[in-house]
C-alpha cells in the first residue's frame, strides 16, 4: 500500500528501512506500549501497531502528524499521533518500545531550520541537535526493561550518542549497519565535511548505525509487556528490506 508523502515530510529511505529491520527483530508483544519519535510518515509506528502494539507517534510538525494519522487509517491501523516537540506531548507515560529516526545530518547553519524539507534532516554543525535531546529524555520515557531503537549517521558521532545514553544509565551498543553513498545534499556538503574534519578527503559514503538502548529493570522487577528479545540484534543487520529507496540526503 502507498505511503502519502506530503511536501516537507521526509520520505522513507534507507535508514527508515534499517529502522524497521532493527524493530522486526525485536520481540514485541500484543499490547505493547510504543512510541515513534520524529514520525514523518508513521511507517515506524504503523509497523509497531500492525503487530499489536498500542502505537503512539509524535512529530513536532504539522504535515507530519497529518501524514502519519493518514498513512495509518489507510492502513487499517490504530496509531495515537500527536504533535509535540520530542516526548513532550507523552510526559509522564512509559513505553516499552521507542523508535527514532531524527534530524541527524550536519549543516553549514548552527541553528535548525524552521521551515522547509531541511528540516526533516538538518541537525546543526555536529548533528546532534537532536541526538543529544534524545539521549537526555530516554531513559525517562523507558519502562523497565524497555528498549530503544535510534538511527543515525556515522558523521554524527556514533561515540557520543552511545556515551550520552550510557550516562542516563542505559545499556546501549550499535546493532545494525549500512553503508550509503552520499545522496544531493550530502554530495553538496562533502567539502564542508572534509573541512570540519568529519570525513576523510574524498570521501562519498557514510555508515548508518543502528543504536539499541535498554533501560535495566528496578530490582525484582519483572517487564508486564516486554519488548525486546533477551538478547541484542546481529550487528550485520541481516533480514529482509523494506522496497524503500535510498537515502537521498
Amino acid at each position: 500500500m502507498r505511503t502519502l508523502v506530503p511536501p516537507g515530510v521526509y520520505a522513507p529511505q534507507a535508514d527508515t528501512a534499517l529502522l524497521l529491520e532493527s524493530l522486526a527483530r525485536e520481540r514485541l508483544d500484543r499490547g505493547a506500549r510504543t512510541l515513534d519519535l520524529c514520525t514523518g510518515t508513521g511507517v515506524l509506528a504503523i509497523a509497531a501497531a500492525r503487530r499489536g502494539a498500542r502505537a503512539t507517534a509524535a512529530d513536532i510538525a504539522a504535515a507530519a502528524v497529518t501524514a502519519a494519522r493518514r498513512n495509518a487509517r489507510l492502513r487499517g491501523c490504530r496509531v495515537r499521533v500527536l504533535r509535540g516537540d520530542l516526548a513532550a506531548p507523552v510526559v509522564g507515560e512509559r513505553f516499552d518500545l521507542v523508535t527514532a529516526n531524527p534530524p541527524y545530518v550536519p549543516a553549514p547553519e548552527a541553528d535548525p531550520p524552521r521551515s522547509g524539507p531541511a528540516r526533516a534532516w538538518d541537525a546543526g554543525h555536529d548533528g546532534r541537535l537532536l541526538l543529544d535531546r534524545i539521549c537526555l529524555a530516554a531513559p525517562g520515557v523507558l519502562a523497565p526493561h524497555g528498549v530503544l531503537l535510534l538511527v543515525q549517521s556515522s558523521l554524527s558521532g556514533v561515540a557520543a550518542t552511545l556515551d550520552g545514553l550510557r550516562a542516563g544509565g542505559l545499556r546501549a551498543q550499535v546493532v545494525a549497519r549500512r553503508t550509503q553513498p552520499y545522496g544531493p545534499v550530502m554530495t553538496a556538503r562533502a567539502a564542508w565535511f572534509e573541512r570540519r574534519g568529519l570525513t576523510a578527503p574524498g570521501t562519498r559514503t557514510e555508515q548508518l548505525v543502528v543504536i539499541r538502548a535498554v533501560r535495566a529493570p528496578v530490582p525484582g522487577t519483572a517487564p508486564s509487556t516486554p519488548a525486546g528479545r533477551a538478547g541484542p540484534a546481529p550487528e550485520d543487520g541481516a533480514g529482509p528490506a523494506p522496497p524503500l529507496r535510498p537515502r537521498e540526503t
